[in-house]
């Protein structure tokens, strides 16, 4: 028997009263039936770097009242996910023939990030939830950034996960941006591994950063108070990458301003 390994943490004590993020599943097809997982090197990141708990759930279409789920969480983490976005939600050119499909995720994420945009629920989305953050909000994707004129190859190596997310490029920030505040430059070293990448972005996005070859890679939304996307992998090995730490450490502190501002509101109504 397989022994699968345990979880690398720098520590797995939080305070009780430590922050929930919710963290939504991918469906996977596994000896002839569905299973929910999500990676766990997200919820390690988590707790290491953003000192939250994750809450993760199922990604069962619109069995899931979003709403509900809202009421019990500070925050909203998108993970990556082999799988990718159905064209028929942003009118998108036919994806490749071999393209993963999770159309139950795509029935929780894409309402999901609205309705956590409308509480303005601090929310961080990497790679396909960056891409899922740009089609919730009305933008296009294309789904083989390669295949562009110009464009470098974002897929990234094959080969163990070190080779596979090892930096790949670097990212160029716009000098005024929320991401050079968090990462006190405006230009770091991230990795690459996608096929897909923003097109059209959405009207509410503002294009905060890009690879050297022009692919939008670091998006803020207009007006939220933090909601960030970003197409490489920030949590891979977070605690090893102080890039990493510094953006899942600012994620965890608007996390924590709301969840008191959350508490203090439900106390409040609890004693009318």
């Amino acid at each position: 028997m397989i022994t699968p390994p345990q979880p690398t943490l720098k520590t797995q004590q939080l305070p009780a009263h430590a922050p929930v993020v919710a963290v939504p599943m991918c469906v996977k097809h596994i000896d002839g039936q569905n299973y929910h997982t999500v990676g766990e090197k997200y919820l390690t990141a988590l707790i290491d770097g953003s000192g939250v708990y994750p809450l993760s759930f199922p990604a069962l279409g619109t069995v899931l009242p979003v709403e509900a789920l809202l009421d019990h969480v500070d925050g909203l983490l998108l993970t990556g996910s082999p799988s990718n976005i159905a064209v028929g939600h942003y009118g998108g050119d036919p994806d490749r023939d071999d393209s993963p499909q999770d159309p139950g995720r795509d029935a929780v994420t894409l309402p999901l990030i609205r309705a956590a945009l409308q509480r303005d629920i601090p929310l961080l989305a990497i790679c396909r939830g960056f891409q899922e953050l740009n089609v919730a909000l009305g933008g296009t994707l294309h789904t083989r950034i390669h295949k562009q004129t110009g464009k470098m190859d974002h897929r990234g190596s094959d080969g163990p996960y070190d080779d596979i997310y090892k930096p790949a490029h670097d990212l160029i920030l716009e000098a005024d941006s929320r991401f050079a505040a968090i990462f006190g430059a405006t230009r770091i070293t991230i990795n690459s591994v996608h096929w897909q990448a923003i097109d059209r972005p959405a009207d509410r996005l503002v294009v905060e950063g890009r690879a050297p070859d022009g692919v939008i890679e670091a998006v803020r939304v207009k007006g939220a108070t933090f909601a960030l996307g970003v197409q490489w992998h920030p949590e891979y090995r977070c605690i090893e990458n102080a890039d990493s730490m510094k953006l899942f450490g600012a994620f965890g502190d608007a996390v924590r301003v709301y969840a008191t501002a959350r508490r203090s509101a439900r106390d409040a109504g609890r004693a009318a």
